[in-house]
């Protein structure tokens, strides 16, 4: 998975253009992209990593479905946040850009602090694309599961710029269902297709 949102710098190199409404600092997320502009930039990226010789041929880059996406930004941990449960939300400033101090945009990647697994920017700044449909959990105990196979809308998650603090938590699932375009981003996954 990747360790930050993808960069504004990051999108215009592959697709030619920055959609961005916060543009200025080629560091800071992508927004302003809908889930096929997100999955159309995976597939060429896919294409122009594999033609430069840098990746397998039976590995392409991919949205994170829901359940890596969670399971990523917790980082082995089982509490609200990957740095705790944080009660009184106070923590939360070293590891999210949320509504309280984002100043109403978003932010460079990885200037707060990173979750166990080195993963910054995973309960604020953007909220993300997964690759699921928007659905009920399946029942009972499941590993690695995927979302339904259709639906009328595709997974949020993370939490953004202008986000309240308990948004930001690691459970939180949304779909853009009237989002503004310019809290709503991604990172990639580097998968094996087997």
């Amino acid at each position: 998975m990747g360790r930050y949102e993808v960069t504004q710098g990051e999108y215009a190199a592959v697709v030619g253009r920055n959609p961005s409404a916060f543009p200025g600092d080629p560091t800071r997320p992508v927004e302003q992209v809908s889930w096929n502009d997100a999955v159309s930039y995976c597939a060429q990226l896919t294409a122009l990593e594999k033609d430069a010789g840098r990746i397998a041929g039976n590995s392409r880059y991919r949205l994170p479905t829901e359940a890596e996406w969670e399971y990523a930004c917790r980082g082995w941990s089982s509490t609200r946040f990957s740095h705790g449960d944080d009660p009184g939300y106070t923590n939360l400033v070293d590891y999210a850009w949320f509504n309280a101090n984002s100043s109403v945009k978003t932010h460079p990647v990885g200037q707060k602090l990173p979750n166990d697994w080195g993963l910054h920017d995973m309960h604020g700044n953007v909220w993300e694309w997964c690759l699921d449909w928007y659905g009920s959990y399946a029942t009972g105990i499941t590993v690695d599961p995927l979302g339904p196979a259709t639906g009328t809308e595709r997974v949020l998650r993370d939490g953004s710029w202008n986000a309240n603090t308990w948004i930001c938590r690691s459970a939180m699932r949304e779909t853009p269902n009237g989002r503004m375009p310019s809290v709503i981003g991604f990172r990639v996954v580097l998968a094996v297709d087997r």
